[in-house]
């Protein structure tokens, strides 16, 4: 795959599409399967709510992932990302319920760099709570 956005039609401040992303326990379930995460904090909530947290939460990582699907997406490639990171602010709360959480993320060209690179700030929330800070990818366009 190569990524379908050229760099030479991308400016700084254009926004990605934005993407909300539900959680529900056996979305936490299913992650912990494939990941091997199996932290009761991330599906017992009486576990949860023994060591001070507010209930069940969202494995970080899995947060992780869901954010960078928008650059992902966006860019049509997952190999045109060549670095990711981010820093866990909040966690996302989960509750026992019907609808789970939200991850909400948008995104936006925040530099371009050298070699058809641009670096693109994601913002994620859950909640109205802002969940991982410092969240940037750098991506090679086409």
């Amino acid at each position: 795959m190569t990524a379908k956005m050229s760099y030479a039609d991308v400016e700084v401040g254009t926004e990605l599409p934005a993407q909300a992303f539900p959680v529900t326990r056996a979305t936490l379930v299913q992650y912990a399967g494939a990941s091997g995460d199996f932290n009761p904090i991330h599906w017992n909530e009486r576990f949860a709510k023994e060591v001070g947290l507010p209930d069940v939460i969202a494995h970080g990582m899995f947060t992780m992932a869901e954010a960078i699907r928008v650059v992902t997406d966006w860019v049509g490639d997952p190999g045109a990302v060549v670095e990711y990171g981010v820093r866990f602010t909040r966690p996302v709360v989960v509750p026992d319920d019907d609808k789970g959480a939200v991850i909400e993320v948008s995104g936006k060209i925040a530099a371009k760099l050298d070699d058809d690179t641009v670096r693109v700030d994601l913002t994620a929330t859950s909640a109205g709570q802002k969940v991982l800070g410092a969240s940037r990818a750098v991506v090679r366009l086409a």
